[in-house]
């Protein structure tokens, strides 16, 4: 069995006051793609952002490869491997495709992970044909491949990905589950928040669902037939 890179136990976290996480437990092995899957409002994205160090008040312990980083702020996770992908994308407006492809620092040269602005146009073909475009002239699809295709140049190798199906047409949805597909064979390790089940379900080697910010149940990729009617449950669908 892969080693555990990231974990998670007993994490506790607030907005302001509100108590929005409790008490998450989750494990993710080197090399594993894993959905968090819930409804909305659950807490899956929240897990993220306790993750990146970017949630204030937070209880518990997070460990990066058998590191406790539980208090490690934003850029200490980044040099550890850890390539956040947000739902927002962040792409830098008044700068062309290739600009914002070449600005985020190299975090992990020493990971093997790190590809080369020549093997992502590869992966990427549509940011090759666009690298002279304003971030504010990328279609919706261009702007999620950018916005993953920023976190490869840095090294990272456990990518924390939010909703990045969300919104697009089919065909470039039907594209990002091949990129996931390439990731996961060249040994990055996933974590994915998704919304779009019928995306995550035959990417996923584990999906973990979360209810009211907890972690309420773990379904095998081998389960899921047997299993439908409960995750139908937690999906509201």
């Amino acid at each position: 069995m892969s080693e555990t890179v990231l974990s998670l136990k007993d994490v506790n976290g607030w907005y302001g006051e509100s108590h929005v996480l409790h008490g998450v437990n989750l494990d993710i092995r080197r090399g594993e793609v894993v959905s968090l899957i819930g409804r909305n409002g659950a807490g899956r994205t929240t897990i993220l952002r306790a993750i990146m160090g970017l949630l204030e008040r937070r209880t518990g312990r997070i460990e990066v490869k058998n590191v406790d980083m539980s208090v490690a702020p934003p850029h200490r996770l980044a040099r550890a491997g850890l390539g956040y992908c947000p739902e927002e994308r962040g792409i830098f407006a008044t700068l062309t495709c290739e600009e914002n492809l070449l600005l985020p620092p190299v975090t992990r040269a020493d990971s093997g992970m790190m590809m080369p602005l020549s093997e992502i146009y590869e992966m990427f073909p549509n940011l090759a044909e666009r690298a002279e475009s304003p971030g504010t002239r990328l279609s919706g699809g261009e702007q999620q491949m950018l916005a993953i295709a920023r976190i490869l140049r840095t090294g990272a190798d456990i990518l924390l990905l939010d909703e990045i199906s969300e919104g697009l047409a089919p065909v470039i949805v039907q594209t990002l589950g091949r990129v996931i597909q390439m990731l996961k064979a060249r040994g990055f390790t996933i974590l994915m928040v998704e919304q779009n089940f019928r995306f995550a379900a035959p990417l996923a080697d584990r999906f973990f669902i979360v209810e009211h910010g907890r972690v309420v149940n773990v379904v095998q990729q081998s389960e899921l037939a047997e299993r439908m009617d409960e995750i139908r449950m937690f999906l509201g669908v």
